[in-house]
C-alpha cells in the first residue's frame, strides 16, 4: 500500500477487534423521524379540542337541564350548565348541581363520562405521548427488523457515500430500502432526517452490521474515509454474507487488489477516477463534459444496465435502440466489438448509452 492509508495495516487489523468495545456498546438504530406539526400547533389545536368537549358537554346538559337539579334553588340555565360541564369534566364534582331524572343519568353514563375521559386524555395528552414515545419506537424497530430484506447497506455517509444514495434513489430504489452505518452521531442522524434508517456504529464490527440487518441485504456498498478501513469492512461484510453484490471505493489505486481479496466484486478508485478525468478534460474538455454527465445519472446521458427483448436476442448488439457498449453474459462482461458479442442471447444483459427519462 501507499501513502498514510497503507502503514501499519497489519497493526490496526490485529488490534481493532478489541479496540472501542465500550464506546460502541451502547451504538443503535436510528429510524427515520416522522413528520410533526409545530408545538404551538399541537398546543393550540388540543386547547381548540377540549373547548370543543366543554362546548358539546355543556350544549347536552343545557338539553335536558329539567333532569338537573341545582342545590341553591332555581331552574338550571346556560351558565348553570357550563359550570357542571366544566367541573365535571375537570373531576373536580361539587355536587351543587346533580342529575336526579333517569334520562340525566343516563346521558352522564353514556355520554358525559367518555367525554370526561376524552376531555382528560386530551389535557395530558403530552405527556402520554412521551411515555409512550418508547413504546412507539421499540414496536417500529421490531417491524423494520422483521420486514426489512434485499436492501441497500451504505457504510459510511460521507460525500461518496451520499452521492451513491442519490443515484440509488434516482434508479428507483425507495429509501426503505436503504440502511447508513456510520460511526458518527451526526452522520446518523443527518441519514435519518433524509428518511433512511441509520445504524450507529463501528462497521468493522460484526455485531454493528448484523444490527443494519447485512446477511439479508442485496447489495452493501463500502465508502469508509480510510482504504485500510475499507478492506477490515469488506472482509466483515464478506463473512456474514455470501450472495450479496460488495462494491467498495479506495483513494489509491495500489489498495484495489486488497479490496478484491477480501471480497469485493466492484473496487472504485477515487483518487485515480479524478485524475483520470481531469486530464481527460484538459487535453478535450468536451470529452470531460461527456464523460461527467455519464457519470450523473438522470442527467442528460445514462449508463445503465437491463436485459435483451426478445426482439433483440439473436441480432448484432449494432441493431439495439439503445447504444450497446457491452454485453453481460453470465458473470462475464463482453465488449460489444469482441466477436462472442456479435449476436445477443435471450438471457443476456447489456450495458447500453441512453437518454435520460426514456422508458
Amino acid at each position: 500500500m501507499s501513502g498514510g492509508a497503507g502503514r501499519g495495516f497489519g497493526r490496526r487489523l490485529s488490534g481493532r477487534a478489541s479496540a472501542g468495545a465500550e464506546s460502541w456498546a451502547d451504538a443503535g438504530i436510528v429510524l427515520p423521524a416522522r413528520r410533526s406539526a409545530p408545538a404551538l400547533r399541537q398546543v393550540g389545536f388540543r386547547l381548540l379540542l377540549a373547548l370543543a368537549v366543554l362546548v358539546a358537554t355543556t350544549l347536552i346538559v343545557w338539553v335536558d337541564h329539567e333532569g338537573y337539579n341545582d342545590n341553591a334553588g332555581g331552574g338550571v340555565s346556560l351558565l348553570d350548565s357550563a359550570y357542571y360541564a366544566t367541573v365535571t369534566l375537570s373531576t373536580t364534582g361539587y355536587g351543587d348541581i346533580t342529575p336526579y331524572s333517569d334520562t340525566a343519568r343516563l346521558t352522564n353514563i353514556f355520554v358525559i363520562t367518555p367525554l370526561r375521559v376524552l376531555f382528560l386524555i386530551i389535557l395530558v395528552g403530552t405527556t402520554l405521548e412521551v411515555l409512550t414515545e418508547r413504546t412507539r419506537q421499540q414496536w417500529r424497530l421490531n417491524r423494520w427488523r422483521s420486514t426489512v430484506r434485499e436492501h441497500t447497506v451504505v457504510i459510511g455517509y460521507g460525500t461518496k457515500g451520499r452521492s451513491a444514495i442519490d443515484t440509488l434513489l434516482l434508479q428507483g430504489v425507495r429509501k426503505e430500502e436503504i440502511v447508513v452505518v456510520d460511526p458518527q452521531r451526526k452522520a446518523v442522524d443527518q441519514a435519518a432526517e433524509h428518511g433512511l434508517v441509520g445504524v450507529l456504529g463501528d462497521a468493522t464490527r460484526t455485531d454493528t452490521l448484523l444490527r443494519a440487518g447485512l446477511p439479508t441485504a442485496a447489495r452493501v456498498v463500502v465508502a469508509p474515509e480510510r482504504d485500510d478501513t475499507a478492506a477490515l469492512i469488506t472482509l466483515t461484510a464478506r463473512q456474514l454474507t455470501r450472495t450479496a453484490t460488495v462494491v467498495a471505493a479506495v483513494r489509491e489505486d495500489e489498495n484495489a487488489p486488497l479490496l478484491r481479496q477480501s471480497g469485493a466484486d466492484v473496487v472504485v478508485t477515487s483518487s485515480s477516477a479524478a485524475g483520470r478525468l481531469l486530464g481527460m478534460s484538459m487535453l478535450s474538455p468536451h470529452t470531460g463534459a461527456v464523460m461527467e454527465d455519464l457519470l450523473t445519472y438522470g442527467d442528460g446521458l445514462d449508463v445503465v444496465e437491463r436485459p435483451v427483448t426478445r426482439a433483440e436476442a439473436g441480432h448484432s448488439p449494432r441493431e439495439c435502440e439503445d447504444l450497446v457498449v457491452a454485453v453481460v453474459r453470465g458473470r462475464r462482461v463482453i465488449n460489444y466489438t469482441e466477436p462472442e458479442a456479435r449476436t445477443l442471447q435471450l438471457t443476456d444483459r447489456v450495458i447500453v448509452i441512453k437518454s435520460a427519462g426514456s422508458a
